[in-house]
């Protein structure tokens, strides 16, 4: 797809590699709150002088068999970039599209112009099967607020299309500008089939703007603290855990009061060739907002299987970094 990036890393006290380097130790915050056409690898610039080695080679193997590869992990405390590779460039992300939706489904709540206990039927919306339990019950119509929750807890693209229907496109398109996310898009709904006609992807974003947007939640710096509760907690709900979650050893059915004090919300994306996550996780000694997009040939499990260990060892080095 793509050449193989070159690896660019070193520490600030040991001398650079012959792959370049530069590691700068930036300042702490005073606390959480609640172009060229060439593609560049991972950089690291550890801030507590954690290693980031396991990621930088799973990226590595990942972008010589041919993928895209674009990360983004930076410290909530102190905002600083912590990981980074190719986070400008624009890729779809599958169903992470569903979290500029959920924002305006929660922004149209606490402004009285939508409500939460408003009864959708899931027949007034094609059917579609690509993931979701919804198409599996038997009730025929549920309200916004349970429909949020399988958005976000399952991935359910009956349960997101419908929500998409009753807040509109436009409407969601406004609230990501509005937002400053100038990368990022909602193009259409889940489809079991795209033909000719229809948009090629469900949604676009860039590692750098879903790392942000995910550490705006849990700052409570989105649109109010009152939407950004609301979206963090539907958010808290999420089962896929296979991704960067499967190294955090939490319950995938039971992790929103996490025993050990480990905070994880998160999102993933899929689709053909597409991987996609962004979230939060913290722990007792820090926290991060992070972002990680693979779009990959799926020309065998081999590839898959790639894609997905890259995703394992961020999210070990991840739990490093916050335990």
């Amino acid at each position: 797809m793509s050449e193989r990036p070159r690896t660019r890393r070193s520490g600030a006290d040991e001398p650079p590699t012959s792959r370049g380097a530069e590691e700068t130790p930036p300042s702490r915050g005073a606390s959480r709150r609640s172009p060229s056409g060439e593609r560049r690898a991972p950089s690291r610039a550890s801030l507590r002088q954690r290693s980031f080695i396991g990621t930088l080679k799973a990226l590595d193997a990942v972008a010589a068999a041919g993928a895209q590869v674009s990360v983004r992990v930076v410290d909530l405390d102190s905002g600083a970039v912590v990981l980074s590779g190719d986070d400008h460039l624009t890729l779809p992300v599958g169903g992470l599209g569903v979290v500029p939706l959920l924002i305006e489904v929660a922004a149209q709540i606490e402004a009285g112009t939508l409500d939460p206990f408003e009864i959708i039927d899931r027949g007034s919306v094609p059917a579609v099967g690509v993931a979701g339990i919804w198409q599996h019950l038997k009730a025929p119509a549920l309200p916004v607020c349970d429909l949020a929750v399988l958005a976000a807890a399952a991935s359910d693209a009956a349960a997101a299309n419908a929500l998409l229907a009753r807040v509109g496109l436009d409407a969601v398109r406004a609230r990501i500008d509005a937002l400053g996310l100038s990368k990022t898009a909602l193009i259409d709904g889940f489809r079991d089939v795209r033909g000719p006609d229809d948009a090629p992807q469900v949604a676009l974003a860039t590692a750098g703007e879903l790392a942000e947007l995910f550490a705006g939640i849990v700052n409570a710096r989105l649109v109010s603290p009152g939407v950004s509760a609301q979206v963090g907690e539907w958010l808290n709900l999420n089962q896929d855990l296979a991704l960067v979650g499967a190294a955090t050893a939490l319950d995938p059915f039971a992790h929103e009061d996490d025993r050990h004090g480990l905070l994880f919300v998160s999102k993933t994306g899929r689709a053909d060739g597409i991987r996609a996550e962004a979230g939060v996780l913290a722990g007792p000694r820090g926290g991060v907002a992070y972002a990680l997009i693979v779009c990959f040939d799926d020309l065998s499990i081999a590839h898959r299987l790639r894609a997905h260990e890259a995703f394992r060892m961020l999210g070990s080095d991840l739990m490093e970094y916050v335990f």
